[in-house]
C-alpha cells in the first residue's frame, strides 16, 4: 500500500510538473552548469548510507536547494534522472528508489515550494528573509517535515524507536539546511542568475534617485 502511494504521489508530481512546461524558462545556452552538478551529487547524497555500508536514519536530501536553483516544475522532473543515478549508484531495489525519490525529493521539494510562497505571502521581500527563511530554515523544517510523514506512513525500521527516529531525521534536516543556507547565500551574493526564485527587484530596496 505505501509504494502505492509513494508511486501516486511521484506521478502527480511528475504530471503537474509536466503540465506547467518549465523548459521553456531555460535559455538557449541551455540550464546553467551548477544546476547539473547539483542535480549530479543529488544521487551521492541519497545513497550515502550504501556508500559506507552504514545504515542512516535519513540521508541528506538537497531538494530544497534544487527547488530554489530551479523552480518547482524543472526540479520535479529533474528527480527522474536523480533516481536513476540513486539506483544505479546504490544497487537500490525499484521500491527502495522510489521511497528515496519521494521522501527525500517530491516531499521535501514540495513543502519547500509551499513554504516559499507563504514567506513572499506574508513576509517582507527582503534579502535575508530569502536566505535565512527559504535557504535555511524553511529547508529545515521542510525536510524535517517529510521525515516525520514518511515516519508516520510507512513505520520505523526494526530496532528503532519512533523517538530515536525523529531526532535522528531532525538532526539530518538541520545538515541540509546549513548547505542549502550557505550555497543560497552564496549564490545570492556572486551570481544570483543560478537562482530561479530569486530576483533583485523583489528581494532589495530600490536605489534612491539622486
Amino acid at each position: 500500500m505505501t509504494t502505492g502511494l509513494d508511486a501516486l504521489l511521484a506521478t502527480a508530481a511528475l504530471l503537474a510538473a509536466l503540465a506547467l512546461r518549465p523548459w521553456r524558462a531555460v535559455g538557449a545556452g541551455g540550464p546553467p552548469w551548477p544546476w547539473l552538478a547539483w542535480a549530479a551529487v543529488m544521487p551521492l547524497l541519497w545513497v550515502a548510507d550504501r556508500f559506507v555500508h552504514v545504515p542512516l536514519i535519513q540521508p541528506l536530501s538537497g531538494a530544497c536547494l534544487l527547488v530554489l536553483m530551479m523552480g518547482w516544475p524543472l526540479a520535479m522532473l529533474s528527480l527522474l534522472p536523480v533516481t536513476l543515478l540513486a539506483a544505479f549508484a546504490g544497487g537500490l531495489a525499484p521500491a527502495d528508489a522510489l521511497h528515496r525519490a519521494v521522501w527525500l525529493g517530491v516531499v521535501p521539494g514540495t513543502l519547500a515550494l509551499g513554504f516559499g510562497m507563504a514567506l513572499r505571502r506574508w513576509l517582507p521581500h527582503h534579502l535575508f528573509i530569502y536566505i535565512l527563511g527559504r535557504g535555511f530554515f524553511g529547508t529545515a523544517i521542510c525536510t524535517a517535515l517529510a521525515g516525520v510523514a514518511s515516519t508516520w506512513l510507512h513505520g520505523t525500521p526494526g530496532g528503532l524507536g519512533a523517538a530515536d527516529l525523529m531526532l535522528g531525521r531532525w538532526l539530518a534536516a538541520w545538515g541540509d539546511a546549513w548547505l542549502c543556507g550557505l550555497l543560497a547565500a552564496i549564490f545570492v551574493a556572486y551570481h544570483p542568475q543560478w537562482l530561479a526564485t530569486y530576483a533583485d527587484r523583489l528581494y532589495l530596496p530600490p536605489s534612491p534617485r539622486p
